[in-house]
């Protein structure tokens, strides 16, 4: 049974969208193209046009070639090269350089299996790369809409009286196959799903044996048996338990519904869960679910609790879960809109206290320490009551911003200090009237700019603009609000009056 363990791919040697099968391409009649060796199911990553004698150096592999043969002086050593190179197809356009495709170019591609397509006179290589483009934002769409569906009843399951069979039985649906959670001694713990030939279940317990609970070991591995698509996860904190799933296919999407029910199954199978811990961990899934805090205030507990803010890791869900479990909190929102921290508001991604993309958001007691994660950037918040969750999640957030433009590992929101002193409903109702004549994204640029000091160029870093526009933001802060902003004493003022706001 073949079998692989990922290792961290290296940036940009996948594209953002799922691959469309060379077949989707050759199904629009409005390209007219035809197919004239090699097989029709070959996936496409992306398209490349070159006239190039020798376009080995210029592929990534994958690619759909496109070419009119300008410099086609040897096909057969032309097509070896393709293939090296890992090229998927070859796309050649008749005229105005050859009439038909050459005779020794079909012949060199039916040798090596290369798809080869005729691309018809009437057919612009540009409209074969854009409808390529669509086919594969049309894919990803679904793929999100098919994860983003598969997170929301694998979260429901998890919110169930029989919580850990409940999410493989999710799993198992959603990826049209079975789910077993293996125990460290290889032992079947739970499954659900349909039942797999012997030969699959025996190479699948095997699968699960690479992984173990050796510290620093993959955290998946994936491969073949019985005739199914096999894929295995560790699980984290679970005492050597792992996850496997057995398919009959494996699409774009599977690996991280897979990820998020290993998320879910690490936070149902910790050891050492007490009771108070359970009904602690159903509020969360409440809050995974998008409940508003106030309905979960009570089920919490009286805290305080610490939102963190953390953006980094390999962009999978293993490494959330690992972030999480560093942590000790079970709470991994990798999105905004989440663990309502917008207080059902439905404020937009940039407005303060929403996570940006990209962003992973967690929950914990406040007795437990918040410490720096190699390979994370963390803002953690003041400890807070249930209640006041939303304003932890801004501090978050903000901290979050100073630690990414100082470049710091970790930033924790820092008490008001004299600010503390003044009455927070008086100094409100001051801070609304001096700011009022700044409107977003102006109030947000000037916060940000305080808080840095007047730098131009780290301001600009934190809110991910050009140092021009931060500057002509300012100025009209400084216009609109008719305040020499030089002067110390009325930046204090302003820092106060946001921070009261």
């Amino acid at each position: 049974m073949p079998m692989t363990a990922p290792s961290p791919s290296e940036p940009g040697s996948t594209p953002p969208a799922p691959p469309v099968p060379l077949a989707a391409l050759l199904a629009r009649p409005d390209l007219g193209l035809r197919l004239l060796s090699g097989p029709e199911d070959v996936p496409l990553h992306w398209v490349h046009t070159s006239e190039m004698a020798d376009p080995y150096p210029y592929l990534l592999g994958g690619e759909l070639l496109m070419t009119a043969g300008v410099q086609l002086t040897d096909p057969a050593h032309y097509v070896e090269r393709v293939v090296e190179a890992g090229a998927a197809a070859l796309a050649f356009g008749v005229t105005p350089v050859y009439d038909t495709v050459p005779a020794e170019l079909v012949e060199a591609c039916e040798r090596h299996g290369l798809p080869l397509v005729e691309v018809p006179p009437r057919t612009p290589f540009t409209a074969v790369a854009r409808a390529l483009w669509r086919l594969m934002a049309e894919a990803r769409l679904h793929e999100l809409r098919r994860v983003t569906e598969a997170q929301q009843s694998l979260a429901a399951a998890a919110a169930r009286p029989a919580p850990v069979p409940a999410v493989l039985g999710a799993l198992a649906s959603r990826l049209g196959g079975r789910a077993v959670l293996f125990g460290a001694d290889g032992t079947e713990s739970a499954a659900a799903g349909r039942e797999v030939p012997a030969e699959a279940a025996r190479a699948l317990r095997d699968l699960a044996g690479v992984l173990g609970p050796r510290p620093g070991g993959p955290a998946s591995a994936s491969g073949d048996g019985g005739g199914l698509r096999l894929a295995a996860y560790a699980l984290a904190g679970g005492d050597g338990l792992t996850l496997g799933v057995a398919t009959e296919r494996r699409g774009p999407g599977d690996h991280t519904i897979a990820g998020v029910a290993v998320v879910l199954l690490s936070l149902l199978t910790a050891p050492h869960r007490g009771a108070d811990v359970t009904v602690r961990d159903g509020a969360l899934v409440r809050l995974l679910l998008g409940a508003d805090p106030a309905e979960v205030a009570g089920t919490l507990g009286p805290g305080p609790w610490t939102v963190v803010h953390a953006r980094g890791g390999d962009g999978t869900p293993f490494a959330t879960a690992s972030l999480a479990a560093a942590l000790g909190t079970p709470l991994v929102d990798a999105g905004a809109g989440a663990a309502g921290a917008d207080g059902g508001t439905g404020a937009g991604p940039d407005a303060p206290g929403r996570a940006r993309p990209g962003t992973v958001r967690l929950l914990l007691p406040s007795s437990s320490p918040v410490t720096a994660q190699e390979g994370w950037t963390l803002g953690a918040s003041a400890p807070m009551a249930p209640a006041e969750l939303a304003a932890a999640d801004a501090q978050a957030a903000r901290a979050l911003r100073r630690a990414e433009a100082s470049r710091a590992a970790l930033v924790r929101h820092r008490a008001n200090g004299f600010a503390a002193l003044v009455d927070r409903a008086e100094a409100a109702a001051y801070a609304r009237g001096l700011l009022a004549p700044l409107a977003e994204p102006l109030a947000e640029t000037l916060r940000v700019w305080l808080s840095l000091h007047g730098s131009w160029d780290r301001t600009a870093m934190a809110l991910d603009i050009h140092r021009n526009t931060v500057r002509q933001r300012i100025t009209r802060c400084a216009a609109l609000l008719d305040r020499d902003l030089d002067d110390p004493d009325v930046r204090m003022e302003l820092w106060f009056a946001l921070r009261a706001q």
